[in-house]
């Protein structure tokens, strides 16, 4: 067999694992042949102690993979995969491989998005569209210009039926290198504490000048949520079903988007 042949067969493999649907049907988990320690176990702290320690992780959660021998491990960096006894760390997306390819990785982290979603409700910026079809939690920031762009076009959006609910993710993180918070991290908390908060968002992304304020919003855990979710720059647009599209979408674009997934369950 050349070696030409057997390039082409790996090209052709890859080629097919790009290409899935994120949200196929799951395989059918294989018997795991490796006993993993239960959740809460002493195993399970000691391998979180070790990946924090040696890592600096902050794990969040660590449960079985579908794969035999392997745990998924949730942390503030986002999802890994580990041996049950914490010697060996892979970072990538697992496939499951049955009557269909799905992406497992996907299907972990949408759960953890819905998840987000719902503990964050209350600390998003809302823009309603008057006859609901869809609703859209968006990652922003005001210095981003396709996150302005976006925002131009939020009539367009609600008036095809598309809520959008913004999250605050400051671009240039949480921090600055003097240890003190970020100009985005406080002009996005400003932003968020301001009694009127959707005119001081829609000011801001139009080039306005941030008032400073101050108040309890959970700015720092949206972008660590962000982080957490495998967000990479905005805008990053999560659906109700925890799936995430990462980019700018035009109103007609993202709300056939939205359509093909309702109706893919």
């Amino acid at each position: 067999m050349s070696k030409n042949f057997l390039l082409a067969a790996a090209l052709g493999v890859l080629s097919l694992t790009q290409n899935v649907a994120a949200y196929a049907e799951p395989a059918t988990p294989s018997n795991n042949s490796v006993m993993l320690p239960a959740a809460q176990s002493p195993e399970i702290e000691a391998v979180k102690a070790k990946l924090s320690q040696t890592l600096g992780f902050n794990v969040a959660s660590i449960k079985p993979s579908k794969m035999a021998g392997v745990v998924e491990v949730l942390t503030d960096q986002g999802l890994f995969y580990a041996s049950a006894d914490g010697n060996f760390l892979l970072h990538g997306k697992m496939y499951g491989i049955g009557d269909n390819v799905s992406n497992l990785t996907e299907e972990s982290l949408a759960q953890v998005r819905v998840e987000g979603m719902a503990k964050f409700s209350d600390a998003m910026i809302v823009y309603p569209a008057e006859n609901e079809k869809h609703v859209v939690t968006v990652f922003t920031d005001i210095t981003c210009g396709y996150c302005r762009k976006m925002h131009e076009q939020i009539d367009d959006y609600n008036d095809k039926g598309i809520t959008v609910r913004y999250l605050a993710y400051p671009r240039a993180g949480v921090k600055d290198r003097s240890g003190g918070y970020s100009q985005g991290f406080k002009d996005l908390r400003s932003i968020w504490c301001h009694e009127d908060a959707q005119t001081a968002l829609t000011k801001a992304k139009s080039g306005s000048t941030v008032a400073a304020r101050i108040c309890d919003m959970p700015i720092e855990e949206e972008f660590d949520f962000g982080r957490q979710v495998g967000v990479t720059g905005t805008p990053a647009i999560m659906l109700e079903n925890g799936m995430m599209v990462p980019g700018y979408q035009d109103p007609s674009k993202l709300f056939m988007l939205l359509e093909t997934s309702q109706q893919g369950g």
